[in-house]
């Protein structure tokens, strides 16, 4: 049975691979692409180049906020295959206008659609992947398993960034266009569904009222229409709830929220600032600062890539058994917040990729998160407790740009208050430091099966002291 499961998830495996090999094959070339598009000619820096980019990250940012939740809750209902579809389709249409030019219309035309796509597609493969992976596979594997999945992504970043860094710009664009249409027929033929057809969401953690609670009793739970499982803004809030409620109403209904739960959702967030100004900030940093061209940020990948790949798929699954997913946690974000703030103090060239070596235990961070939060629920709920953690994050992800995008533009500009050209790098590992102090507050938790166990003897006892 266990080997039957595994040859199920090789075909995740390989549909996750080939998504992201054309998403990181194009990252060394697209801040070139950029600058050439929007920037003087021979200028290695300007402030529309990094403020195009910031409103970018933000608006996308904005559309995942709302429809990660959306579409990990829907996934709960129709499929994981069925809403797999959506964002490798959408992802295939902006890399085929650069695939075919990279004249500055063309790059607008891109810019747009990519904005608009990415509101529905960024980050909704890793959400449905991991709520996939936490259908199959039990609790007490799934830390390895999301580590696993997430060393997949490593080895496409290895992958693509090698490819990136011997063809030409053009050539990118051009695989990673045909890798897109691939991984999506590659997902419609070959994946399995996880969910049963017609079993649903039947036992609703987040919205609160008469119509998705659920009663715990002998009788069967009550299946609830489609339509009022959408989540709201209501459904985070409710996740952030820190304790477990009993509520009493004409029956006796539980709402199961905890505060492990409201501690990762904080952590989420500060680790997700910190990676989205990363995103928007480094790499104009490490071209005003050091000249960094293509070649040089695809070797700073590959660093990044192979050290990912090599701690996600060797190291966690020998060390979370060991020291469990809280502690490690907290190690990855140790090192992050050192290796960001080292970032910011660059003397060199050979620095950034020096020190990326170290980001073996920073990658550890986001399979750890998913672990714990994935054991806070029940196994029809994982779509939308991921949705909702990446919402989270995708929230971070429009805060970030607002705040790094101008104070890079300033401090890189010949204007800056005080020279410290890395100073927004600087204030980034001040985000890391947070998440790392509240990560130093998470206690390891009951996972949902113990949790359920717990709330029905309370339930009982209510119904056999009540009259």
């Amino acid at each position: 049975m266990e080997k039957k499961v595994w040859a199920g998830l090789s075909h995740l495996f390989v549909t996750v691979f080939m998504s992201c090999f054309a998403a990181f094959i194009v990252i060394p070339a697209i801040t070139d692409v950029t600058i050439s598009a929007t920037c003087p000619a021979h200028q290695d820096q300007c402030s529309l180049a990094i403020y195009l980019t910031g409103i970018q990250q933000a608006v996308i940012g904005l559309g995942t906020v709302v429809m990660m939740p959306v579409i990990g809750n829907l996934s709960d209902v129709y499929g994981r295959k069925a809403l797999l579809t959506l964002p490798l389709t959408l992802s295939i249409v902006p890399l085929v206008i650069l695939a075919y030019s990279r004249e500055t219309n063309f790059f607008f035309a891109y810019y747009v659609l990519r904005t608009l796509t990415a509101m529905v597609s960024e980050g909704s493969t890793n959400c449905l992947a991991l709520a996939y992976v936490a259908d199959v596979i039990s609790e007490g594997k799934r830390a390895s398993a999301f580590a696993i999945l997430s060393g997949v992504t490593s080895t496409a970043l290895v992958c693509g960034t090698l490819a990136a860094r011997f063809i030409s710009p053009a050539l990118a664009f051009q695989v990673a266009a045909f890798v897109s249409m691939a991984a999506a027929v590659y997902m419609r033929v070959f994946l399995k569904e996880s969910i049963e057809k017609g079993s649903g969401l039947t036992q609703p953690i987040l919205k609160e009222g008469p119509d998705n609670m659920v009663q715990v009793d002998c009788d069967s739970p009550r299946h609830i229409p489609v339509f009022k499982k959408i989540p709201s803004v209501g459904d985070l809030v409710c996740l952030l709830k820190s304790r477990f409620e009993i509520i009493e109403t004409g029956t006796k209904n539980i709402l199961c929220c905890s505060v492990t739960l409201s501690q990762v959702a904080v952590v989420a967030f500060f680790h997700s600032l910190a990676e989205s100004g990363m995103i928007s900030s480094l790499m104009y940093f490490l071209k005003a600062r050091f000249q960094y061209d293509k070649n040089q940020y695809a070797d700073l990948m590959l660093i990044m890539a192979v050290a990912g790949t090599l701690s996600q798929l060797i190291l966690m699954p020998i060390l979370v058994p060991a020291m469990g997913e809280e502690r490690l946690l907290s190690i990855g974000l140790l090192v992050g917040s050192v290796n960001t703030i080292i970032y910011s103090i660059s003397w060199s060239a050979w620095v950034p990729l020096a020190i990326t070596v170290f980001s073996a235990f920073q990658l550890l961070v986001a399979p750890s998160l998913r672990s714990i939060a994935s054991k806070q629920v029940g196994p029809n709920e994982q779509g939308k407790a991921q949705g909702c953690i990446s919402g989270i994050t995708s929230f971070a992800s429009i805060v970030a740009p607002l705040i790094f995008s101008p104070l890079t533009a300033m401090f890189l500009s010949e204007g800056a208050p005080f020279y410290f050209p890395g100073f927004s790098i600087l204030c980034i590992g001040f985000a890391t430091i947070i998440a790392f102090i509240q990560s130093c507050m998470i206690r390891a938790a009951p996972t949902s099966s113990t949790k359920a166990a717990a709330i029905e003897d309370d339930v009982c006892d209510l119904e056999v002291a009540s009259p």
